[in-house]
């Protein structure tokens, strides 16, 4: 059993890597005199800009998110998760959205190829079609355990709206959900917090859900409130609409008090129709 300090950062990335890799130091390092352990970065964190040119960085940009993030898992002796990142298939028309997690010694602990893709026409007149430059991951989510603190299980953004996906996380021993996004600003307002409280209840588990917010270009802009929530539901820590992060304790023997008081889990039948 463990008690720590998480983060879950909030940035504003842009179509340039290399400040988006400095705001993003500079989160991990606050963040880290704080005293979290754990810190999440949200999807997109190194890259926001149009479908092309992100293919066209793809191959140099994955191979710069992973030094990164072994070099800030190091610097900084946290375990961290870059949330999302373009990953070249090989076809020079589409990636992989990747997810890794790296120790304090900057060791791989998980990866995760984002599942769900996010082709929506949203009513204020955006449209996205991740699956027009995107291609899912085949391999189910993982679950590891991170050293000294807990077990720790990954998806990315859309996924939020799949809750077979965290029941899946949770049969195989999640403690902590980490669900970095980028949550576009007109569904963010009526369901973000919604979809990441319901999760938390219904798995008694930890949700920790990096962001991004703001305004990245033209009309692509994200909803923010990075946030923190324990087993019960409760938002112990809310970014708001700024680059930041919410940081809040994280108590597993706190998941098996709510899982004996709340024993839903134990509860579950199969439905046969």
């Amino acid at each position: 059993m463990s008690d720590f300090l998480a983060a879950a950062v909030q940035l504003t990335s842009t179509s340039q890597p290399e400040k988006n890799f400095s705001a993003a130091e500079e989160q991990i390092e606050l963040a880290a005199r704080r005293g979290a352990e754990i810190i999440g970065l949200p999807e997109n964190f190194a890259f926001m800009g149009d479908d092309e040119e992100r293919l066209r960085l793809s191959s140099s940009l994955a191979d710069q998110c992973s030094r990164f993030l072994i070099t800030m898992a190091r610097r900084y002796q946290v375990a961290l998760l870059g949330g999302g990142y373009p990953v070249p298939v090989g076809d020079g028309q589409r990636t992989l959205n990747r997810a890794e997690l790296f120790g304090q010694d900057g060791q791989l602990l998980a990866r995760y190829d984002k599942i769900h893709l996010f082709d929506v026409d949203l009513p204020e007149g955006n449209t996205y079609r991740e699956s027009s430059t995107i291609v899912p991951g085949k391999d189910a989510p993982p679950v590891v355990d991170v050293p000294g603190l807990c077990r720790v299980g990954l998806s990315i953004c859309y996924d939020v709206r799949f809750p077979e996906l965290y029941r899946h996380l949770i049969e195989n021993g999640a403690e902590l959900l980490m669900i970095p996004a980028a949550f576009t600003a007109f569904t963010g307002k009526d369901h973000w917090q919604v979809l990441l409280q319901a999760r938390a209840i219904e798995n008694t588990a930890y949700v920790l859900a990096p962001a991004q917010t703001g305004l990245h270009y033209e009309r692509r802009h994200s909803h923010g409130h990075g946030m923190v929530i324990d087993p019960w539901g409760t938002v112990l820590a809310d970014a708001g609409v700024i680059q930041g992060a919410a940081i809040a304790p994280i108590d597993t023997s706190h998941v098996a008090r709510i899982r004996e008081q709340m024993p839903c889990l134990k509860h579950r039948k199969p439905i046969l129709f």
